[in-house]
């Protein structure tokens, strides 16, 4: 899977919370998901168990902290993809 079909399931695992669509219109790597999109933290828990099932990966908690804006969650979700 390449960048920009990460990017792409990804959009569409967070369009369901984004809270400010002009910034989600804009999405890319650096956008941050509490900052830029107004994702609320329960939201921001329901994104990474639809990131799990998605990718049918297990994050941890560590994870889950470090899972801040798109290009972390990219990057945790490539890891947990390799094994």
């Amino acid at each position: 899977m390449n960048k920009e079909e990460l990017i792409a399931k990804l959009k569409l695992i967070i369009a369901p919370y984004v809270q400010d669509e002009e910034a989600f219109k804009n999405l890319s790597e650096d956008t941050d998901f509490v900052n830029d999109l107004k994702i609320n933290s329960a939201n921001l828990v329901d994104i990474i168990l639809d990131i799990e099932d998605e990718f049918d990966i297990h994050l941890e908690n560590e994870d889950m902290e470090q899972m801040l804006n798109v290009k972390s969650a990219m990057d945790i979700v490539i890891q947990k993809l390799k094994g």
